[in-house]
């Protein structure tokens, strides 16, 4: 276990740094000019063109620039970006809102993927799960920026469960709704995943087995059928919590949420280069962990699975 876990360490150490290499080459490479765009219209005088060039290396070769740029991360200096505000400082404004946002979405799949995939999978056939097949085709088939503006107008405006905004501070009870849309295409997949694994494993030998020795269709269920149905539904979820983190852009901006998604927008707009990829870094981090962690659930799930 422990050498499985030291060479997984150092694939992340490759990954990330080829992550971040790919990412800072598409930021920087090819910038026009990041000064210029950041003031928009409003003409630049030369004094602040070139204190702005040294600060950030413009003139060095892009090789240069990522080993400045490397340098101060390794030292968990995130540096500053193009308007002179560190980038420490926005990450600790916006982290925490997209971290509550994307754990409540993954909270709700999993508590209704899981749920309703299980029912779905034991009733294979029934109305129950003819009717939730057909609803995640609906939902999969809806993008976020249509099923966002529909949820806020029916849940928000018309019934009134909802606020339609979260507000700079969003509340719990705020997230919810942004929650349940941002997670709806991962509940979706989660559902029809965990009911294709339950419907298998419920005819597998072993659960015959189990039932042949008398012990009780609760039992068979959560012990035998469920926990070997789990091991790919918790590789989808270790996937989803990076995924709903980095895709939480439109749901962040339809709800007015501050967070990661709305600086990476902001940054892209601006082409504040050491934004993007400082908040891109971080999400090459959580990717790696999540995974990481995932792999190692798998021989709790499963005795047989063995690291050596």
């Amino acid at each position: 276990m422990a050498r499985y876990i030291i060479r997984r360490l150092l694939q992340m150490v490759v990954t990330f740094i080829g992550a971040t290499f790919v990412v800072y080459a598409l930021m920087f490479a090819n910038q026009n000019d990041p000064i210029q765009a950041l003031a928009g219209d409003r003409p630049v005088s030369d004094n602040v063109r070139q204190v702005l060039t040294e600060q950030y290396h413009l003139n060095d070769p892009f090789v240069v620039q990522y080993g400045y740029y490397m340098r101060g991360l390794l030292t968990g200096d995130f540096g500053k970006t193009l308007t002179g505000r560190p980038i420490g400082d926005v990450m600790s404004d916006a982290w925490p809102n997209t971290i509550k946002l994307a754990l409540l979405a993954l909270f709700f799949a999993t508590l209704f993927g899981i749920g309703a995939g299980l029912v779905a999978g034991l009733r294979r056939g029934s109305a129950f799960d003819n009717t939730t097949l057909a609803l995640t085709l609906v939902v999969v088939g809806l993008p976020i920026i249509v099923l966002a503006p529909i949820a806020q107008l029916v849940f928000g405006v018309k019934l009134g469960w909802f606020p339609t905004t979260a507000g700079a501070r969003p509340s719990l009870y705020g997230l919810i709704l942004p929650a349940l849309v941002l997670g709806a295409a991962s509940t979706a997949t989660m559902l029809r995943l965990t009911r294709a694994s339950v419907a298998e494993n419920v005819r597998a030998d072993y659960v015959r087995t189990a039932r042949a020795k008398g012990l009780s269709a609760r039992r068979v269920v959560a012990v035998h059928v469920l926990r070997n149905s789990m091991i790919p539904v918790i590789t989808l979820i270790g996937v989803d919590l990076g995924t709903l983190m980095a895709g939480a852009i439109i749901t962040e901006g339809v709800f007015n949420i501050p967070g990661v998604g709305s600086k990476l927008l902001l940054g892209i707009q601006t082409e504040d280069g050491p934004l993007v990829v400082g908040f891109v870094s971080v999400l090459v981090v959580v990717f790696l962990v999540t995974n990481l962690l995932v792999d190692l659930l798998y021989a709790v799930l499963d005795p047989r699975i063995r690291y050596e």
